[in-house]
């Protein structure tokens, strides 16, 4: 099962195993909106830790031998798929046994910009450690994963709904969206915030998603010029329920809809919608 590591052992990653990430990585992989992408591996060094300082012990990284990096052309729905195209790559890099760890901040003057020569048109929202993880967490990486409570996930009664968002959507109702939409509730976020939020319509065809921002979490992002981290949670859920809907034959595409629910609760902002097809 995914998990996200801090500590690695400084060995290099296996050529095979990098030739099969760098593969996918060069195939210019996109998300559901099609937003211009680009990603390299490319090898650690020192001057990568000033870059994730800024992050204080979010940024804590230690012995990783490279790193995922990653631009989105500035678009409506760059971060969505961003984060969708960088969390299949991490899925990726989890069937061939590597650690990996989200570090999404900002590094528009770092030394990852520099590697992957990031263009005016282009934003770099995070950037991903990638290599052997070590074989226990260190201290300081167990007080971080205390403090983001990394293994507690929200009850379904308070993510899914049916038809309004006052009406819990049942794993037994969901039927065989079940497993889709547990698969998107253990997923990683920022903080472990989980604000995807899904509303099952009326007539069993769409999921519409929403995001439940977090007050006060990010709210200057876009002033300060860092990266929407909740935008990209979004991403990481819609792959997700992209991701485990074709793994069990449930066909479907993400689209623009009117949700049609009345009004919203407070902090609830529309993403997109699943159909089914």
């Amino acid at each position: 099962m995914r998990s996200s590591w801090r500590t690695y052992r400084t060995d290099p990653i296996e050529p095979e195993k990098r030739r099969v990430v760098e593969q996918w990585l060069s195939s210019s992989p996109t998300g559901p909106f099609g937003t211009p992408l680009r990603f390299e591996l490319v090898a650690a060094t020192a001057d990568d830790q000033n870059a994730l300082r800024g992050l204080g012990t979010y940024g804590f990284i230690r012995g990783t031998p490279g790193f995922i990096v990653g631009t989105a052309h500035r678009a409506a729905r760059d971060m969505e798929d961003f984060g969708y195209a960088m969390e299949q790559v991490i899925l990726l890099a989890t069937d061939l046994e590597l650690g990996t760890c989200w570090l999404g901040g900002t590094f528009t003057k770092s030394t990852f910009a520099e590697k992957i020569m990031l263009r005016e048109e282009e934003t770099l929202p995070a950037v991903v450690a990638i290599g052997h993880a070590a074989a226990n967490r260190g201290a300081v990486e167990k007080l971080i994963r205390w403090g983001a409570k990394a293994k507690m996930r929200r009850p379904w009664e308070g993510l899914f709904f049916s038809s309004t968002f006052k009406q819990p959507l049942s794993m037994e109702a969901a039927g065989d969206f079940a497993t889709v939409l547990e698969m998107v509730r253990v997923g990683p976020s920022a903080s472990n915030r989980q604000p995807w939020r899904f509303v099952r319509s009326q007539d069993g065809r769409r999921y519409h998603l929403f995001l439940r921002r977090t007050p006060g979490y990010g709210r200057d992002a876009k002033y300060i010029r860092v990266a929407d981290l909740q935008r990209l949670d979004m991403g990481i859920a819609m792959c997700h329920f992209s991701l485990t809907s074709a793994q069990l034959g449930l066909s479907g595409v993400w689209k623009d809809a009117e949700p049609n629910i009345g009004a919203l609760p407070d902090h609830h902002e529309y993403v997109a919608t699943w159909e089914i097809e």
